[in-house]
């Protein structure tokens, strides 16, 4: 063992006893944190305008502060955008998380001196948390690759523009920069099929040990590596042990992953967000993420099934359960307040308070009733996989209203096979036997006959990279929505498309 693991041992072994610490208290540490950020924020132009000194609990909170998403927060974000101080948060953010927005175009999140040390506290600490539990730290000798977006960033009025990921790039700790790739240089290629040529470049020859990036963009790294090396990922890096991810649920590139690598590997799932770092896996056999409660943000929820209501109820964290499907709501030391993330989570304990994300509030199909939402589908594909076999590489849903005469509606999916099942009607017809167990107003409708079952359609290899990239979002922090309650996105794929089949 090289002193530097040994270090990163020890080191594991005491964050985790301070993580216990406040994870034990659950309750107490979000309370201090909600006292604090009103207490910092009560002489901004937002605290001013929503009485915060006149705020001593949750319920005088929840009374002068509503829910609001990006574009009613926007007067405000404008302002600190025009260089004014003091508005949500003291002073000027240090940067603007610039996010592609579906509704408003782009989205400038700021990222206060208060917050920023959070991001890189997170993911350090999912890692010590990986060290402390299995013991294994040899990995931290080895090279490390975190794809990301270009660290390039603008500067307007004072505050500088770019992605998260590239913002974190300027944060990477002096101890990980011997260990950490690609390039600089490289990393600043803003094209990212000419990137990952790049990165393909300087690392088939290096001895990788973590990767880490949204799945389907390692995915497309790990096929370069492969169409180049002519070896599997586990052949050409021998010492290559852990996957960090984020962004999207690993479970249905899981299969893929595994085949394209030759071997399983262990996996840490994180929650980051421009918005704040708000979850990560700390146990390889514990269910779901620790919800990260002492970092700066105060965490509320309404249940999913109500978000649409005219006044739906806001809970804290002491009244969450379990297996509810919640809308994630934030306010934080960045200068968000009662923000409503769009992010759908699940509760899997209470003791410490973990969660799994379950999907988008926007994203869904219930163009029927049914409310099928993201994680039904990708736990279903899974499921699917696993029993009728085939590699998928991307895939979405979208609702089919409109059949031909004599048909009844259905769900079409669009798969891209990286592996096509032996039986394409069995594959279908597992499908959409364990998405009717994930949801019963579906099943209902199939029973019903009302809907009859999916189809699938099977589009080349290729077509989700050719789509992203004509919506200007190949690779970075950009990923593929699985789930649609229209057909904007399916209307795009099928354009020019030649199908391998319908099942």
């Amino acid at each position: 063992m090289s002193l530097k693991s040994f270090l990163a041992r020890l080191w594991a072994y005491r964050i985790r006893k301070n993580i216990d610490l406040w994870a034990g208290q659950p309750i107490t540490t979000q309370e201090k944190v909600f006292l604090s950020l009103i207490r910092k924020a009560k002489n901004t132009a937002f605290g001013k305008d929503h009485h915060f000194e006149e705020i001593h609990s949750y319920k005088d909170f929840v009374a002068r502060v509503p829910i609001r998403d990006y574009e009613a927060l926007t007067p405000y974000i404008e302002r600190v955008k025009n260089g004014e101080s003091n508005i949500l948060w003291k002073g000027k953010p240090l940067y603007f998380a610039k996010t592609s927005g579906t509704t408003s175009g782009a989205k400038y999140i700021p990222i206060t001196r208060d917050s920023m040390p959070y991001h890189i506290q997170a993911a350090r600490d999912a890692i010590m948390c990986y060290i402390a539990q299995t013991g294994n730290a040899e990995f931290v000798d080895g090279k490390m690759i975190f794809l990301q977006g270009s660290p390039l960033l603008e500067k307007k009025n004072g505050i500088r523009q770019g992605r998260l990921s590239g913002i974190s790039a300027h944060y990477v700790p002096k101890y990980l920069q011997t260990n950490r790739m690609p390039s600089w240089k490289t990393n600043c290629i803003e094209d990212w099929e000419t990137k990952i040529d790049a990165i393909v470049t300087e690392t088939i020859k290096e001895d990788m040990t973590v990767i880490s990036g949204i799945p389907p963009w390692v995915q497309m790294y790990f096929e370069r590596l492969q169409e180049k090396s002519h070896k599997t990922i586990g052949e050409l890096f021998p010492h290559f042990q852990l996957f960090i991810y984020g962004g999207v649920n690993y479970e249905p590139y899981r299969q893929k992953f595994e085949h394209l690598i030759g071997r399983k590997v262990d996996t840490i799932e994180l929650y980051p967000a421009s918005e704040g770092f708000f979850a990560y896996e700390d146990s390889q056999t514990e269910k779901g993420m620790l919800l990260l409660l002492n970092s700066g943000i105060f965490y509320e929820f309404i249940q999913a099934d109500t978000f649409f209501a005219e006044t739906p109820k806001r809970i804290p964290l002491k009244d969450v359960q379990l297996g509810v499907n919640y809308v994630l709501i934030v306010s934080t030391n960045a200068g968000l307040w009662a923000y409503n993330m769009g992010d759908t989570v699940m509760f899997t304990s209470l003791t410490p308070y973990r969660i799994v994300v379950t999907g988008r509030i926007k994203h869904f199909i219930s163009a029927f009733g049914e409310h099928v939402i993201g994680k039904e589908v990708e736990e279903a594909l899974t499921k699917t996989l696993t029993t009728a076999g085939g590699e998928v590489s991307e895939f979405t849903v979208a609702p089919q209203v409109n059949p031909p005469a004599g048909e009844l509606p259905y769900h079409e999916w669009f798969i891209e096979f990286s592996v096509l099942p032996k039986d394409m009607e069995t594959f279908a017809h597992t499908l959409d036997t364990a998405l009717q167990a994930q949801n019963s107003y579906y099943k209902d409708l199939i029973e019903g006959k009302i809907l009859q079952r999916l189809k699938i359609t099977c589009i080349p290899k290729g077509s989700f990279s050719e789509y992203m990239k004509a919506q200007g979002k190949l690779g970075g922090q950009n990923k593929v929505q699985h789930l649609s309650n229209d057909r904007q996105i399916a209307d795009k794929l099928v354009k020019n498309e030649k199908y391998l089949g319908n099942s």
